[in-house]
Formats: C-alpha cells, sequence, structure tokens
C-alpha cells in the first residue's frame, strides 16, 4: 500500500462541520510531517469490526467516559454498522484516548482483557450500555466485573488481567501516539483507503459519515 503522510494543518472541504481531507502526496512532505501507513492506523488497537479486506477502515478514537463518544455508539455507529460495516464496504477499528483519566484508561484496560476471551466488541459495547456520566466513578472494579459476567467472561482470568494491568501500557502507548499524530478530541475519526484520509471530529450526524465514505 501507498505510505500516508499526514499533514499536521489539515485542510476543509466543503461546509461540513468537523470533516477534513488530508494531502497524502509525497511531494508535500515537510519536516514536520508523520509518516503512516494503513498498517500504523490499525496497529494496536481493536479486533477488525467487520470485513478485514474491506475497501474503507474507520478508526475511532474515544474514550469510554466520553459523552459524545457515548451519544455516537448509540446514534451514527448504528447506522454506519448496518448500512456500512455489514454490507462489506467498511470496517472500524476502536482505539483508546483517554481523556478522562485513569478511569478511562482502566475501561480500556478491560476491554482488552476481554479480547483475550474473545469478547471485545461484547464488553466495548456492554461499557456503553452501562454509560453514567463523565467522572462520575462508575467505572469501578466491581462495574467491571459485572459487566465481564454479563458477556460471559471467565471472571477469574478476567480478574487476574485486571489485577496485573496487562494492558495499561497498550493503551498508554495508544494515547502517545494519537497525540503524535494531532488527536486532540474524543471521538475523532480517521477515514481511509491507500490513498488518502479524511478527519472527522466529534459526533457528527450521520450525513458527515455519508459524504465521507462516498470521497473514496
Amino acid at each position: 500500500m501507498k505510505n500516508y503522510y499526514l499533514l499536521a494543518i489539515p485542510v476543509a472541504i466543503g461546509i461540513i462541520s468537523g470533516l477534513y481531507l488530508y494531502s497524502l502526496s509525497s511531494e508535500s512532505k515537510t519536516t514536520d510531517e508523520i509518516k503512516l501507513t494503513p498498517s500504523a492506523l490499525i496497529e494496536n488497537g481493536s479486533p477488525i469490526l467487520g470485513d478485514e479486506s474491506a475497501p474503507i477502515t474507520i478508526v475511532e478514537w474515544g474514550d469510554y467516559q466520553c459523552t459524545f463518544c457515548y451519544k455516537f455508539h448509540h446514534s451514527s455507529f448504528e447506522i454506519i454498522n448496518s448500512e456500512y460495516i455489514q454490507t462489506g464496504k467498511v470496517n472500524l477499528v476502536f482505539k483508546d484516548f483517554p481523556l478522562n483519566g485513569p478511569d478511562s484508561v482502566f475501561a480500556a484496560e478491560a476491554a482488552y482483557c476481554a479480547e483475550d476471551q474473545g469478547k471485545y466488541w461484547e464488553y466495548h459495547d456492554e461499557i456503553y450500555a452501562n454509560w453514567a456520566g463523565e467522572k462520575t466513578g462508575w467505572i469501578t472494579r466491581d462495574s467491571l466485573n459485572g459487566f465481564a459476567e454479563a458477556v460471559g467472561l471467565d471472571l477469574q482470568k478476567f480478574n487476574s488481567c485486571l489485577v496485573e494491568h496487562k494492558y495499561k501500557n497498550r493503551v498508554l502507548a495508544l494515547e502517545k501516539f494519537a497525540n503524535e499524530i494531532g488527536v486532540r478530541a474524543t471521538p475523532t475519526f480517521l477515514i481511509f483507503d491507500d490513498k488518502k484520509v479524511i478527519k472527522i471530529e466529534g459526533n457528527q450526524p450521520i450525513d458527515v459519515f455519508r459524504k465521507a465514505i462516498e470521497e473514496f
């Protein structure tokens, strides 16, 4: 696949709020740019949701406590899933950007512990199904165990993973990478194929996502 060159300053397209197109030409490379590839964009994130060979990928940078991430999960995401992911046109990867602090990191760790048992997306959905605000204390060891029980995880294995903080470094590495490529808010979406990347910030209306996908 072609190399990606993610520019520091995005170029707005149209009049759609939150939608940006990055120039990806190697001729426009500057010393301030970060070289990316499709594999680098999805590396270390969640399991791929949808067909791995889909021509378009969406990377969502999110925080389990984030209000607008929660709203996206219960609005535009459901439509994207039914119209684009389940039909094989798009796949999606979730990557953690825990802006709301240690509880968000802990929830992200728990989701990867669930991945060890093949139930990342079930656990991911269960967290959002029980969302209770930003920094309100709802993410606890007990609540994470409750979510694990709800999706049928082996609690002994799950707890061992949490106690060891097996995936804390993975979550923190994702946060560091997000900062390096200019992610500043949650949710932020990078939609790409092997030729270009479109960035969407915030819980935008579904038509913003549709327009972005149609650009490919």
